[in-house]
């Protein structure tokens, strides 16, 4: 059975990460300092230490300096590829539906601000023991460092959705799932659309597994998730 090293990782980095100016107004997200580097160098050290060997970056605002300073990841023990939105943004479905040739037709999916210190092989594992074409990590968030957006219960999840939230919602999409190519094949290449829109469409189908985690994420969406996590890395052993 294949292992996390077999399996790429598609890295979400095309936003305007509008949240983040005036920061990012001449650099991606992915670029921003965070303890003295660009994030993404935390993000790909982690991710090799996690055991990853392949991630494709799905670029589009500013991607030609990604590729520019972290070239073919070979710095990072990675090998990088990215692709690129082109004319106009595709949202963060889209993204993945264009980056499917270099994914092949099972991969992680990591959102390009978040820093997820957990056990990648357990979530693969998950993956594959739930049988689905697709499965979300949810951590207990009770709304304690962003908003809940997820019903989990015995296991399952129940409901997902980012716009009309319910008392029942206690769980947040953590920001790493595992996906078969299939479930985005079925969407027209070069149509933008949001991967949470595909998330919800599975769980009405029954065909999201969930996957919970325990140690809390870390992401730099926002000026306060920026301070925070340049506070955890400053010393410079990332978890």
């Amino acid at each position: 059975m294949a292992d996390v090293a077999d399996i790429p990782i598609a890295i979400l980095a095309g936003g305007l990460a509008t949240r983040l100016r005036p920061i990012t107004e001449k650099i991606p997200k992915s670029l921003v300092a965070v303890a003295g580097e660009p994030f993404l160098a935390h993000q790909l050290r982690l991710l090799q230490a996690r055991g990853l060997r392949r991630a494709t970056l799905c670029v589009g605002y500013l991607g030609e300096m990604i590729e520019r300073d972290f070239g073919d990841g070979a710095a990072f023990g990675m090998e990088l590829r990215y692709s690129f939105d082109g004319p106009k943004l595709l949202g963060t479905g889209g993204a993945l539906r264009q980056a499917l040739p270099l994914l092949g037709e099972e991969f992680f999916v990591l959102y390009g601000d978040s820093y997820l210190p957990i056990d990648y092989s357990a979530v693969l594992a998950a993956y594959r023991a739930g049988g689905q074409p697709g499965l979300m990590t949810v951590f207990r968030n009770e709304g304690a460092w962003d908003t809940s957006n997820v019903h989990f219960a015995d296991g399952r999840i129940v409901r997902y959705d980012k716009r009309e939230r319910t008392p029942e919602m206690r769980h947040i999409d953590y920001g790493l799932g595992v996906f078969r190519a299939s479930v985005f094949t079925e969407r027209p290449a070069g149509e933008a659309f949001d991967l949470a829109d595909v998330q919800r469409d599975l769980v009405a189908k029954g065909a999201l597994a969930g996957h919970e985690v325990f140690q809390r994420f870390y992401e730099i969406g926002s000026h306060a998730g920026l301070a925070e996590l340049e506070n955890l890395l400053r010393p410079g052993t990332p978890l």
